[in-house]
């Protein structure tokens, strides 16, 4: 078999241009009403929206292009796996696209909630901070409870998922989730992102995927970097309470392949009482060769920061005029962090199929400070305290796809491998205004794991097509502890199947059911502990090591409209224990059984070829499983989550985006007595692109000045004088009040 008949089979894989549409074949469009209610009803309330927002003056969200090429339904599982993000001219003064997918690009999930996102798109959605461009996946709420230089806290299908614990996130093919950390299971820190080198974001949600593993039940999002860029580019931008940001791309011919080069600079102090005060430096070089089936890429990162935290703060604080709302009870929280990794991806065909292997080396340092309960457990000193965290990690995948037929029958099998290691020390200090003064864990990890995964891809007739899979993972762990009690070993394994049904399309809409298992690792030294580290007078319940899950989704995709794309899925996740280990106290806090069901609505509208609609609904119902008499709430679930978004503009002249995000109140303890408040934001860009490749583009950040909260908690804390016992009280760090950015790029 020729690399082109290949090529044919499995679709479009030649080199992804990140500013260009791709080609694709035109779409029959169904005249038949009944088929077209759901699509209509799609684009009329995203009409209507928009409409209504703009004449209020008002922000509404951004739809990620200003030209967008919408997907055509899949009619092969082999054009299916080949999907590529497709583009236009972004509304962003500095991306500038290029080329990515060099040494392999991945197969999506048929499902109704996975998809792909190009760096257009995601470019054009004004932001606060780099984390939040990645609710650019449908769906996903990306927010902040401290100072810029912390991992963000996601919010997904009825999951608060602190800082990573069940969203996977890879950068490249590196896994971003950290094991075993000092902060919180699953720390996932994207602040070193940067955007305008981002050339497409995969997502899947549910455990569906065969090459998802740990962290990846309620979903998994793909971060690719752009290989080349189309042009170099040169970027300043500055606004309000402080921010500066300087960067700087360029790619240039190197033997018989392209370097890249990126570096970034940014500082921030945030409207707080006690500054931010982040500072920040990242940098990015790529060598690359090929294409996404006969190439390599070689890549370095490297990212450093530092600031000062306004952590969550309570709100009788704040109503007995102790603190402002931007204020703050320790002020000498914060952290640092560093990043270093080496990484590489290779792909290569030959007569039976594409063989793909990457693999990457990280070592990554954290210090973090932080106060939430002041003076609780300590009247006299506070209750600060350090966590450490330092690891080398190593790992990658390999695979082959075997192309082939089944009694005739165009099939695909695919094999793979994955591997990972961490080498850890994870520390839990308390400390006096980031001084020393008592240790309370300080231990030395090794966790391994290996998976093997299969998948058969079978295109039964035109409108059958299946999936049949599973996904084998083991895991090995050793912990060398301060406390002897606490040190031994561990090993757990785990079998998912991963089962996918698509039917279609049938007047151009496909209908999907999915099946899939999978499941989260705790923190090792939740398995092995035996005391409580605070004081080894108290045992601790040990925790599993592997906490299994299992996915259910039904779904249908339509492009019965000419430019829109409408999708709907309804899911159900259960979850056999949400045992965590809470890094911030060094105990393990086992969990229930939970059930989440719910709905997602999806759209994507390309209007004209300058203006692009979008909107996103998602309902879930979150519940512990079991009965108790506490209550049956999923503290932090979120009910509601939507958006939506206008974008317009082409490459040359006036663009723009508006974008409204809605994150729902939700339960903050088990009985529902305590609730937190609903979050609007309105965020809006306005931008000129001259013919001599300077942008220039402005941003207002919160646009209503909306005095809502990023994030909100329930939990007993101590202020000076308060009784010994500490108050329950809402906790909450606010949403930052309008603030406006300008940015100056040139393209050259």
């Amino acid at each position: 078999m020729g690399v082109e008949t290949l090529a044919h089979m499995r679709g479009r894989r030649d080199l992804i241009r990140g500013d260009v549409p791709l080609p694709s074949p035109e779409a029959p469009v169904s005249r038949r009403p009944i088929t077209r209610t759901l699509s209509i009803l799609s684009g009329v309330c995203l009409a209507a929206l928009a409409s209504a927002t703009l004449a209020q003056g008002r922000s509404t969200p951004s739809a990620a292009t200003a030209e967008t090429t919408l997907e055509e339904i899949s009619v092969t599982s082999e054009t299916a796996a080949a999907a590529a993000p497709q583009a236009g001219s972004s509304a962003s003064a500095g991306y500038v696209g290029g080329t990515t997918g060099i040494g392999g690009i991945s197969r999506l999930v048929d499902s109704a909630s996975s998809g792909v996102i190009t760096g257009a798109q995601l470019n054009s959605r004004p932001v606060t901070r780099p984390g939040e461009v990645l609710e650019s996946v449908p769906g996903l709420i990306v927010t902040q409870h401290s100072g810029e230089g912390k991992a963000n806290q996601f919010f997904l299908r009825g999951f608060n998922l602190d800082h990573g614990t069940d969203i996977a996130l890879f950068l490249d093919g590196m896994p971003l989730n950290m094991r075993t950390h000092a902060h919180g299971q699953g720390y996932a820190d994207i602040n070193f992102l940067i955007p305008e080198l981002v050339g497409a974001v995969e997502f899947h949600k549910g455990p569906y995927f065969v090459r998802d593993g740990d962290f990846a039940s309620a979903g998994s999002v793909r971060i690719d970097y752009l290989d080349t860029t189309a042009k170099n580019v040169a970027l300043t931008s500055i606004g309000s309470f402080g921010y500066k940001r300087a960067l700087s791309i360029t790619t240039v011919p190197l033997g018989e392949g392209n370097l890249l080069l990126a570096g970034e600079a940014q500082v921030y102090d945030g409207p707080w009482v006690v500054p931010d005060a982040l500072r920040k430096i990242n940098g990015v070089a790529r060598y690359s060769q090929g294409t996404p089936l006969n190439g390599f890429s070689v890549t370095g990162m490297a990212y450093a920061a530092r600031w000062t935290a306004t952590n969550q703060i309570p709100e009788r604080a704040v109503a007995d005029g102790l603190i402002s709302r931007y204020g703050t009870i320790n002020p000498t929280d914060g952290g640092n962090t560093s990043r270093f990794s080496l990484s590489g991806k290779f792909s290569a065909t030959d007569d039976t199929g594409v063989t793909r292997a990457s693999a990457y080396v990280i070592r990554s340092q954290l210090n973090l400070f932080n106060d939430f309960t002041y003076f609780l457990n300590d009247r006299v000193n506070g209750d600060q305290f350090h966590q450490l965290d330092q690891r080398i990690i190593g790992g990658g995948e390999a695979l082959h796809i075997f192309q082939g037929d089944l009694f005739g029958l165009p099939m695909e099998n695919e094999i793979g491998v994955q591997t990972r290691t961490d080498s850890i020390r994870v520390g839990l200090f308390n400390t006096t205004n980031r001084q020393y003064r008592s240790g309370v864990l300080d231990d030395r990890v090794l966790e391994t794991s290996g998976a093997f995964y299969f998948d058969n891809r079978v295109r039964w007739t035109d409108w059958l097509r299946t999936s049949i899979g599973f996904r084998a993972d083991g895991y090995y762990a050793s912990v060398v502890s301060d406390t002897p009690a606490n040190s031994g070993k561990a090993r757990d394994s785990i079998v998912n199947p991963k089962l996918g049904l698509t039917l279609g399309p049938w007047f151009d809409t496909e209908l999907y059911v999915n099946y899939g298992g999978g499941f989260h690792s705790n923190d090792v030294r939740g398995v092995t502990a035996t005391v409580d580290p605070q004081s080894a007078l108290f045992n601790t319940t040990r925790s599993p090591f592997l906490v299994p899950s299992t996915g259910y989704e039904i779904g249908l995709r339509n492009r019965s409209i000419a430019g829109l794309e409408t999708s709907l899925a309804l899911f159900r996740l259960d979850f056999a224990s949400e045992n965590l280990f809470q890094g911030d106290t060094g105990t393990t806090e086992p969990s229930r059984p939970t059930r989440r069901f719910g709905v997602e609505w999806t759209n994507r509208y390309a209007v004209t070829p300058w203006l692009a609609l979008e909107g996103d609904l998602t309902i879930t119902n979150a519940r512990f499983s079991d009965s108790d008499p506490g209550g049956n709430r999923v503290p932090e679930a979120p009910t509601t989550i939507a958006s939506a978004g206008v974008t317009f503009g082409e490459p040359l002249g006036w663009f723009g985006s508006l974008r409204f995000r809605y994150f729902g109140p939700r339960p903050l303890i088990e009985d529902n007595s305590i609730r937190s408040r609903s979050t609007s934001l309105f965020n809006g860009r306005v931008g000129y692109a001259f013919e001599n490749g300077v942008s220039v583009s402005l941003d207002v950040l919160n646009l209503t000045n909306s005095k809502s909260d990023q994030i909100t908690y329930a939990y007993v804390s101590r202020l000076p004088g308060e009784p010994a016992e500490g108050l329950s009280d809402r906790v909450f760090h606010p949403v930052e009040p309008t603030a406006v950015r300008l940015t100056i790029a040139g393209r050259f």
